[in-house]
């Protein structure tokens, strides 16, 4: 009954945050205090550019007996030393599935950083926020964020240097998480693994939004049913919180396919059962997002509620409860339930909202 009365209260609250910045805490971005120290050429129909990553194997060379391949994305700011330091201690915190592994950690530097760090003119770039919804680059050329996950998909994928690999797991937490749940709607990275018979799996932990493929919203009573607040919030169905105005990366693909499409993927949502801060600094305070209700932990379990209400015989998707743990990457990826998402470590039971 709480959850519902704060989800009524984050609807109607919803009027009057739709003049206000997009985050409280998105006033002046600041530029990395690390750059990761590798490369990934990606070549795009719109050019080709440099993406910053980390590697935990060389990559440029076979590797027989690499099982599986972790990708995990960085939040917000960009810190992808930070999450490869998590990523690297759930690596070794997983036994024999972590010895088995390739850990992928890119990073999309934005501008402020490439100039901070005199970084080549051939270095990926997107503005402080667009890399999360798939924007284009903003130089050297105009790459999606997206088709820079296509590319480290495809040299996964590729089984003369992968040629044990069984299973792919594309994981982010915060702005990370943003990225992947928008990732497992219109990627098109997946068709490579495939083909080359390698799962792949996304894991969406503690994002601050969802896109949401019709103009249904959490109602305040346990329900869904039309945005009431879209005449003062009109952006609430754009993209990346609605399936309006699309990306470029997109093409012509229409929602209901794309929802088809989510709904065949296996997606494992984490989410952090002490995220319940309405106002934390890095929470997305926009009206479109406090549509979704009014917190991190709301936001996921309304969002896994919404799926399951519009596909209750085909939703097969995963919700995983992290106990006692706020926004925090770190514990989040290293939890019982972190490594079962990204290693099938036992220890974690699926919940159901």
């Amino acid at each position: 009954m709480i959850l519902r009365r704060l989800l009524g209260i984050a609807a109607a609250a919803c009027l009057m945050l739709s003049a206000l910045p997009l985050r409280a805490a998105d006033e002046k971005p600041h530029a990395v205090k690390v750059v990761a120290d590798q490369r990934l050429t990606v070549t795009a129909p719109a050019g080709t550019g440099e993406l910053a990553l980390y590697v935990s194997r060389d990559w440029s060379k076979p590797q027989p007996g690499v099982t599986r391949a972790v990708i995990v994305v960085h939040g917000r700011l960009r810190n992808a030393d930070v999450y490869n330091a998590s990523a690297e201690k759930a690596l070794a915190a997983a036994g024999e599935a972590g010895r088995s592994a390739i850990l992928v950690v890119p990073q999309f530097l934005a501008d402020i950083d490439a100039a901070a760090f005199h970084l080549p003119a051939a270095t990926l770039r997107w503005s402080a926020a667009g890399w999360e919804g798939g924007a284009e680059a903003k130089g050297p050329a105009p790459i999606s964020s997206f088709a820079a996950l296509d590319a480290i998909l495809a040299r996964l994928a590729d089984r003369t240097l992968f040629p044990d690999l069984t299973t792919i797991v594309v994981a982010g937490h915060s702005g990370g998480g943003q990225v992947v749940q928008r990732y497992a709607i219109l990627g098109q990275g997946e068709a490579a693994p495939t083909a080359s018979g390698i799962a792949v799996r996304y894991v969406v932990a503690n994002p601050s939004s969802y896109a949401y493929f019709s103009a249904d919203r959490p109602d305040g009573d346990g329900s869904f049913a039309p945005f009431a607040g879209a005449a003062a919030c009109p952006k609430f169905g754009r993209w990346k919180y609605g399936m309006a105005d699309l990306p470029a990366y997109a093409g012509a693909a229409a929602p209901a396919a794309l929802e088809q499409a989510y709904l065949g993927r296996d997606v494992t949502y984490l989410l952090g059962t002490a995220d319940t801060d309405p106002n934390h600094p890095a929470l997305d305070k926009s009206c479109m997002a406090e549509a979704q209700g009014p917190y991190r932990l709301a936001r996921g379990e309304a969002y896994v509620q919404y799926l399951r209400g519009r596909h209750p015989d085909e939703f097969r998707q995963k919700l995983l409860l992290v106990p006692g743990v706020g926004h925090d990457g770190d514990r989040m990826l290293t939890s019982a339930c972190g490594l079962a998402a990204l290693f099938d470590r036992p220890g974690c039971v699926p919940s159901t909202p």
